[in-house]
């Protein structure tokens, strides 16, 4: 029985991830971090943010010192790390994805009316575009925060808003480049409207590029989230982030290094395996890969 396209490509798909193990270890280390975000409350009897003078800096087991009721230690304030850092992990998929969902939706959805119509409305997005980037990123972002305030929904509106840029450029080059192609032409002479065209026939054959951007964007956006977070403008204080596990921790490196380390390797993994689906995707969504298999 002949396999149809769709399951052509989830074949090859599944083919090439097999013979990937570095994707194979970014995908587990995203569902591990994403389990574990999401089974928090089960994971730990502990409150994220409630307090124990009495248990203060116990080191991780079996350090000298540790306390079998908490495997990762506490900080200085007697909360358990370990119900921080899962509680955390909610903090920094949520940043992440609904962040990158919010630019993606924003500067993809500019990219193609500016390639596809272009003129005026080109001149004006692209110029905006120009002028955000001469600005640095991080600084924008500290200043747009510092103005409106922590605060997780007000994180998530800065590092959405502030990223649309990126997905309008490569979006607006994949119109370029598309809008005059034979298949266009035909939807043309057949009557098709611009809106058709530009969701029904455009987008689906820009979208490769756009999946991988938004791909390492995720990882980017994490690590925005604990930079800002760690300088105290990120989410409010009473939250449980890396970052600011991070900044707490800052001031007992010494004397309690799991404050810093831990968190510190989260993020760094985290972001090792978002990167590594990532470049995943980038070889199997490159279209001189798809030409080579076919």
């Amino acid at each position: 029985m002949a396999l149809s396209g769709a399951q052509r490509r989830r074949a090859r798909l599944l083919s090439d991830l097999k013979n990937s193990p570095t994707a194979i270890f970014g995908i587990a280390v995203i569902i591990l971090v994403a389990l574990a975000a999401i089974l928090a409350p089960v994971l730990t009897p502990y409150d994220p943010v409630s307090t124990d003078l009495l248990t203060r800096l116990k080191p991780p087991v079996p350090l000298k010192g540790s306390d079998p009721a908490h495997l990762l230690g506490t900080d200085a304030l007697g909360r358990d790390i370990l119900t921080r850092l899962v509680y955390g992990a909610r903090v920094s998929l949520l940043v992440g994805i609904v962040s990158v969902m919010i630019s993606g939706a924003i500067g993809v959805s500019l990219g193609l009316m500016t390639g596809y119509f272009g003129g005026w409305f080109d001149d004006i997005v692209m110029r905006l575009a120009d002028i955000q980037l001469a600005f640095p990123f991080i600084l924008l972002m500290m200043a747009v925060m510092a103005v409106i305030g922590p605060g997780l929904r007000n994180l998530i509106m800065v590092l959405g808003v502030t990223g649309w840029v990126t997905y309008a450029r490569l979006a607006r080059g994949q119109v370029l480049s598309l809008r005059e192609k034979e298949f266009i032409e035909a939807a043309r002479s057949i009557g098709a409207g611009h809106m058709r065209i530009i969701f029904r026939h455009i987008l689906p054959n820009a979208l490769g590029p756009i999946i991988v951007i938004a791909s390492f964007a995720v990882a980017s956006t994490i690590i925005s989230e604990a930079t800002l977070s760690f300088l105290g403008l990120g989410v409010k204080p009473t939250t449980p982030t890396w970052g600011m596990m991070l900044s707490e921790g800052r001031e007992y490196v010494r004397q309690a290094w799991w404050l810093t380390t831990l968190p510190g390797l989260c993020i760094a993994i985290t972001v090792l395996g978002i990167n590594l689906l990532g470049d995943w995707l980038r070889d199997v969504l490159d279209p001189r890969t798809l030409l080579e298999k076919k």
